[in-house]
């Protein structure tokens, strides 16, 4: 996957010590997309917009907000997040990532 024309903010978004770090892009349609890293360790994030999260390379295990149960998800696979809400996310090995941000 890679995207031309975008714009790419400069400062670097950094959560939990650096443990979790991304950067934001714009693409010339409009959309808003991070690309991150996560190091192992359980984070929990809360969500305005609507997510997607595509896993591109790791594992990691995600409990979305109301949900009981843990699913796993690997490289190729991806994930959605409702937005006003919130996920928390176990992460087994380095996990590369890309987030897509829906309207609000």
């Amino acid at each position: 996957m890679s995207y031309k024309n975008v714009e790419v903010k400069k400062k670097a978004n950094v959560y939990h010590d650096g443990k979790v770090t991304s950067r934001t892009l714009i693409t010339s349609a409009g959309e808003m997309k991070t690309l991150g890293v996560m190091l192992p360790g359980t984070y929990r994030f809360s969500t305005q917009a609507p997510e997607v999260v595509d896993v591109t390379q790791g594992h990691c295990r995600v409990k979305l907000a109301g949900d009981q149960a843990w699913v796993d998800y690997e490289a190729g696979q991806s994930f959605e997040v409702p937005g006003n809400s919130h996920f928390e996310i176990e992460v087994t090995e380095l996990l590369d990532y890309v987030c897509h941000f829906g309207p609000g």
